[in-house]
Formats: structure tokens, sequence, C-alpha cells
């Protein structure tokens, strides 16, 4: 097993990364038992949650930039499809 630094570090980073307390208290509680496998596989559910939510937020931005793009009649860039 591989050190991942002091318990009060990993929680800071967890809450950091957004982590709700219930899903830090279940990372806590594999970290106990030694179980990189289920801690890894919480990580990940975090990681793409948040993934996604960039990716919708990137398509919000493109509506924007449409609107601003139809409303000052000047490129600003390319054209992007507004799909959220």
């Amino acid at each position: 097993m591989v050190a991942i630094g002091s318990r009060e570090s990993v929680i800071q980073n967890l809450e950091d990364a957004g982590c709700e307390t219930g899903m830090i208290q279940d990372f806590l509680g594999w970290f106990d038992k030694g179980q990189q496998a289920k801690q890894l596989e919480l990580l990940e559910h975090q990681r793409e949650y948040l993934l996604g939510r960039v990716h919708t937020d990137e398509r919000r931005i493109s509506c924007l930039d449409y609107l601003i793009y139809q409303i000052q009649g000047t490129p600003t860039g390319k054209k992007p499809a507004c799909k959220v």
C-alpha cells in the first residue's frame, strides 16, 4: 500500500475536490480497511461527476458565445452550436 499522507490532509484534499461528507466517510472507511480498489472506485466516480459538470458548463458557454456572436455580428472564432 502506498502512503497518501496524513488523514487530515486526505480529508482536506477530498473536501477540496468537492466530495460530500458521506463520500469522505466511505473513503476513510475503505482507507482504514486497506481497500485501495474501493477507494479508487469512489475517486473515479467523483472524477466522472466533476468532468460531466465541466462538459455541461462548456456547452453552456458555447450557447452564450453563440448569442454574443449573433448580437455583435462579428465572429469570435467558430460558430458554436447550442445544444445543452
